[in-house]
Formats: C-alpha cells, structure tokens, sequence
C-alpha cells in the first residue's frame, strides 16, 4: 500500500504524488486565505497555516516544473471584499516569507549575502510580528487622504472613515522631511487587557463572546458603520511604506524612527543587528517575554537595514527577498473526533474530514481536518510504515491535534484508552457517495503503485464534480457572476437548468421561453431575477486570464492562467494553440513550455482537457457566448517591454535572480528556453546549447555589457 503524498518526505515523492501534494495545499490554503482574511474567522493557526505554506514551498522547489497558477506561493491574503469601495495599492502589500528555526534565519542572511554577493551578510533589523490586520495610509501633503487594508495585496478594502476613528492615526503628519506623498503602513491591533474588557461586559449581558484579539480588530475596522468602529479600542504600529515621492533616510532602522516624529506610535522592542548570534538571542528574549505584551504576536520580522540593499534585492512574486518572518512554535491540544466525512473534489478525489469538537488553542478555534485517504485513517504512514504508532482513527475518538505540520491541523495521536467499546473501524467507501460510481486507487503506469488518492470514476455524470467545476467557474477569481453562489449552483443543477458553463449564459433566453419563469420560483422575485441576468450579461465581456482561468482544467491556477494569456495576447492565438497542442504539434509543445512559469505538467493538462471532444464542445459553445478581452501588456517604454529574454551562462555582474528581477521590472517576459519566440538571449562566459539554438534561429544575442547599456544602466 502507499500512503498519502503529505506523509512523504518530500525527497522521497514522485511527480504524480507531488502533484497532487500541490493540488491539496493549494485547496485548503485557499480555505483558510478565505477563512482568515474574507471571514475574520480562521480555524487554525498562524503556526499551523505557516506549516502549510512550508510544505507547499519544499515540494514546490523539489519538484519546479509543478508549481501550479494557484499555488498560494504566488498569492498574497485574499480578495477584498464587496461591501466596501476598493482600492487598488500603487505598490502592492505583500507578505513575508517565513523562517521557523535558527538555522532558517541563519540560511535567510546567507542568500541575502550570495544573492548580493557579499562576503559578510548585512546588518538586519528585527522587530515583533504584530498579530492583526494590515493597513496601508495613503497621505498627501502631509494629510490623510484615504486608508486601505491589505486585501488580496493588490485591490484592498477602502476603510477610510474607520480608520480615522483610531487615535493612533494622525490625520495630519507632524515634523519635517515629509513627503509630498507617502503610504505608511502597518498594523491595527487591540490589546489583550482591551479585548478582555469587552468580553467581560458582553459576557454580563449575556451575549456571545468573541473568540481572540486579531479577529476582533479586524471585524471592528471593517465595520460599515464608523461609529461602531470608534467604540472599538483599536491601537496602530506604523513599521514600512508604501508608494513614497522621495525617500528621506537611507535605512529601514532611521526611516521608521521619521515615521515616529511624524506621529505614528512604532514597536520599541525593534532593533538593529550586524552578527547572528545577537539577533537570535532577540528573537528568543521576545519569545519569552510575549505573554508579558500588551499585545499579541506571532515571531519576529527580520529586515534588511540598508534601502540600497533592498533595492537590489527586489520582490519575488508575493514577498520581499529583503525579510523574513521568524514564527513563534507551534501548539498542541485533545479534542473529541466527532465523525468521519467524505467530501468529493472537483478532480473526483474522495476526501474524508474529521469533525473535530470545538477546541480553542491559543484563542483559534479548530473545528475540522483534512484526513487525506484510507491509509492515513489506518495509521500508515511514508511506504507502508505506521504513522501514530499505527494507531487507526475512529469516531469518537480522543485524538491530540497540533496547530502546525504537514497538515492543517495535524492528527498527532490518539487516545486509545479513551475509545468507545462499541466504536468500529472506519470503512472507507468503494462508491461515489455522489453518483455511485466506482471509486478507485489507480495504478500508477510508470511505478506500478497504487494512487493514495480514491477517485471517483463518474466524470461527467458525477454531480460532486459538475457543481464543483460550475462553483469555480463563477467563483470570484474566475468568472465572478454576483448573485450565482454555491447554493444557487448546487440547485440550478439539480433542477437541469445549468449542467455545464455554457448553460450559465443561455439561462436568460431559455427562461424566457419557459413556462416556469425563474421570477417565480421560490427564494425568486422579478428583481432578484433580473439582477441575476444583468450579471451574467456583465461577464460576456471578460478578461483572458479570467476566462482560461474559469476552465477549471487540472494545475492552471490563476497564475498560470494570466502567464498563458500574456504569452498568447488573445482568444485566437489562444485557441489555435491549444488545438495545435491537442493534436500532437511539436511546435506547439515547444512554445507552450517556454512561457516563464508553464511546465510539462501543466502542458499534459492542457493537452489532456483539449483533446477531449466534450471538453471542446464546452469551450466552443462558451465562446459563441462569452468574448475573452486580450491580455494587458505591461505598461513600460523599456527597450525590451514585451520581449522575451532568456538569460545563459555565467552572469559576473549580477545574480540570475536578480536579472531575471530587472528583465520583470522593466516589462519584459522571461523564459528558461530559447524558442522561435525569444527576441532576445543574454550570454555569459560558458553559454552553451541556449547560445548555439539563439545562432540557429538568428535570435539577437548580447552579452552582460550589452544589458545594461541596452537597459540604460551601464
């Protein structure tokens, strides 16, 4: 028997296994983006989701040609919500990659140092990681003009009115050296003695409590009525900055101390470290002295002092190369497995769920986990070897969960001492409990193991699967239909009404040769109708990554499906592709996997969706429906802005990181391979095939001086 790719080490996977390691993270991290940043109600951990989002990356950077459009490893927060004005962030909020021991951070200032090319890593600040809700306060000349919370790091939440409500914020900045415009950012917050405050008045009036500090800063600043907003004892560290005109200090250490003459209130436990030693002895007296905060946090921020350094170190796709977030370890506690649940994906994998009894760790409430497969229920763990001792899991069992692991939250053990007498081995269903078709543990052709995963084998017929693919078709990073949610989906399906994307946009005019209008249905009116035609009349017109998105086909995320459209321009091109593709064209293949970011593993999905005449019937009737709006190049008057470069060969004057960084800023598209489609190779000392294919196709080609004189940096 095999066991479930998240109790693999990850040198140990194989590419099928690490797939679908990568298809499971990238599901249930969206859960709990949803959870802690749409809802203000997480059902784990910091700790935990940081293990999460651990894993994810390790199988990412073991398996490259894996790393899927969804992966959470290109995603920041999560998407800002409707009952507030958006703002788009002029520079985007991103997050922070994660350190979770010593010898991470140690490793941390040793990439910094090799990236730069140092010989001694530079001097870091480090400060307490505040455990609240991001803000980003936009000011122009020197007042306040608008405040925006971090959202999905690019559009945020317009809280303006709120915001201005929390003594901390100066609506009016103080002191010199203030910018004509400058975002200040930073964290609201509450205090723990706050927080139990209102608690003991609501517990006295017999009201509902409210579960931590975190969640309750961050409901009270998006409520939509401000005088509510300021009855809430919200606090503010301001700690970075956004879009500035012009930067007055040279370090992170000198410009958060300006932002303190300018009003703001910033951590005074924040300071400033050349040796390691030092900086982890901080981290370990911050440790230790949390419980005696005012506040809550969850680890330490370490920065690169020097804005010149960070400058050159640039972003990746969603954090900083320049910081790191050393978190706090993880929690343990016993709660009550109430039952055993089987939930069916949109790929058809069977998943069972532990129902968790309520238990509250560390102020977050864990209600449920994901049990992977039947072995793992079974106590087997890495190639056949017990897990939990080879314990099995049972309802009504007394099990020991862990805010932090290979798994969100993680079954650590259970008690079997506490086992009802007359409780049963759980049996793993052999049918669909959607559609009863057969469920099986495919043999891998190339190993000749059995799959951990059980899928059902319904396809089409599998209403699991249907109405999971129309729930992400219309979901909000798809198509985003108002008025077309999870409940409306599950039951336009049932009653035949929409069996497939394609339906969604002929609804109006069939329910208007119905005898049975939609207005009369119950839960209906003729506004909510009409509303709910208009919306979907308003997504005729969609964006491409929207659209290719919307396919739901198998490892293209929404990353994934705006690399695609960038590299095609249009539906056309777009198409003719893909049909190439699923014939078999080389030449096809070979473009497709020398977009920046697209591997092997997501050109045989897109193949495999494409060759598939009911996947195409779909598509086509979607398209006479729908028009897929070309994709927005990037705007830049760079001599290379929207040419394809590869880069060959040792580079003496920068890191390949930080070339391709530069190639990205200045609006150019980077890919790994040289094709018919690069417009330019740059080459160093032992360029070799990448730089005789450039001579063979008669791609220009320059070296590392004829960069950045092309670039204007030389």
């Amino acid at each position: 028997m095999t066991t479930e790719p998240s109790q693999i080490p990850v040198e140990d996977l194989t590419e099928e296994s690490a797939a679908l390691e990568l298809e499971r993270l990238a599901k249930e991290i969206l859960r709990h983006d949803a959870l802690y940043h749409g809802g203000d109600a997480p059902e784990i951990s910091d700790a935990a989701y940081d293990a999460l989002r651990r894993r994810n990356l390790a199988v990412e950077q073991a398996f490259p040609d894996l790393v899927r459009e969804d992966s959470p490893s290109r995603r920041v927060g999560f998407v800002a919500l409707d009952k507030f004005e958006k703002i788009t962030h002029s520079i985007p909020m991103l997050s922070l990659a994660n350190a979770f021991s010593d010898e991470d951070v140690a490793d941390f200032r040793d990439s910094v140092a090799r990236f730069l090319k140092l010989e001694v890593p530079p001097v870091l600040t480090a400060e307490p990681k505040i455990d609240g809700l991001s803000l980003s306060l936009r000011y122009e000349d020197g007042r306040l003009v608008s405040a925006a919370t971090r959202g999905d790091g690019v559009v945020g939440e317009n809280v303006t009115t709120n915001a201005r409500t929390i003594s901390d914020i100066p609506s009016v900045l103080a002191g010199e050296d203030i910018p004509q415009v400058v975002e200040v950012r930073g964290e609201v917050y509450m205090t723990k003695q706050a927080f139990q405050a209102m608690n003991a008045k609501l517990e006295a009036e017999g009201k509902p409590l409210y579960v931590n500090p975190r969640n309750t800063a961050a409901g009270s600043l998006r409520q939509l009525d401000s005088a509510i907003t300021a009855q809430r004892p919200l606090r503010f560290f301001a700690y970075a900055w956004g879009e500035i005109s012009a930067v007055p200090r040279a370090t992170q250490m000198e410009m958060v101390a300006l932002l303190g003459e300018w009003g703001f209130k910033t951590n005074p436990l924040m300071q400033r470290f050349g040796e390691l030693e030092p900086l982890l002895e901080h981290y370990h007296a911050i440790e230790e002295s949390r419980a005696d905060l005012a506040y809550d946090i969850d680890g330490v921020v370490y920065k690169v002092d020097d804005l010149a350094l960070q400058a050159r170190l640039g972003m990746r796709s969603n954090s900083p190369r320049w910081a790191i977030a050393h978190k706090f370890p993880a929690e343990k506690a016993w709660t009550l497995l109430k039952e055993i649940e089987i939930q069916i994906g949109r790929t058809g994998a069977l998943t069972p769920v532990a129902r968790l009894e309520p238990v509250t760790v560390g102020g977050v409430v864990v209600t449920n986990a994901t049990l992977h497969n039947e072995d793992y229920i079974k106590g087997i763990g890495n190639d056949g070897q017990p897990i939990r001792d080879g314990k099995d899991l049972c309802a009504g069992d007394t099990v020991m969960i862990q805010r932090a692991g290979d798994v969100i939250p993680q079954i650590l053990d259970t008690d079997l001492e506490k086992r009802p007498k007359d409780s049963k081995p759980f049996e793993f269903p052999t049918v669909c409990p959607a559609c009863g078709s057969h469920a099986v543990r495919e043999i891998n052709a190339q190993t000749g193991r059995k799959d951990s995963v059980r899928r059902c084998t319904g396809g089409l017929i599998c209403p699991a699967q249907a109405v999971e693919r129309l729930k992400h078709f219309v979901g909000r990073n798809a198509f985003d239909i108002e008025g077309l949610g999870d409940k409306q989906v599950e039951a336009f399906y049932t009653e035949g009404m929409i069996m497939n994307a394609a339906d969604i946009f002929t609804l109006k005019d069939r329910d208007a040769r119905s005898l049975k209008k939609l207005k009369d249905k119950e839960g209906w009116g003729e506004t909510s109708a009409k509303n709910l035609f208009e919306s979907i009349d308003a997504r005729r017109d969609i964006a491409l990554y929207r659209f290719i998105f919307g396919l739901g086909i198998r490892h293209v995320g929404e990353q994934t499906a705006k690399d695609l459209a960038r590299a095609y321009g249009d539906i056309d091109a777009f198409s003719a592709a893909m049909k190439k593709l699923a014939a078999g064209d080389e030449e096809a293949q070979e473009e497709l996997i020398a977009i920046d970011g697209i591997g092997s593993t997501v050109a045989f999905a897109l193949k495999e969706f494409f060759a598939e005449p009911r996947n195409v019937d779909v598509y086509d009737a979607l398209l006479d429906q729908v028009r897929p709006q070309p994709a927005e190049q990037a705007a830049s008057d760079s001599p290379v802005a929207g040419k394809t470069v590869v880069f060959t060969g040792s580079l003496e004057k920068m890191t390949r990181d930080e070339a391709k960084a530069m190639a990205e800023r200045l609006g150019a598209k980077v890919s790994g391979s040289v094709s018919s489609k690069t417009d330019l190779v740059v080459a160093g000392p032992g360029a070799g095939s990448k730089l005789k294919k450039a001579a063979e196709l008669g791609v220009e080609t320059i070296d590392e001086d004829g960069w950045f004189e092309l670039v204007g940096q030389a």
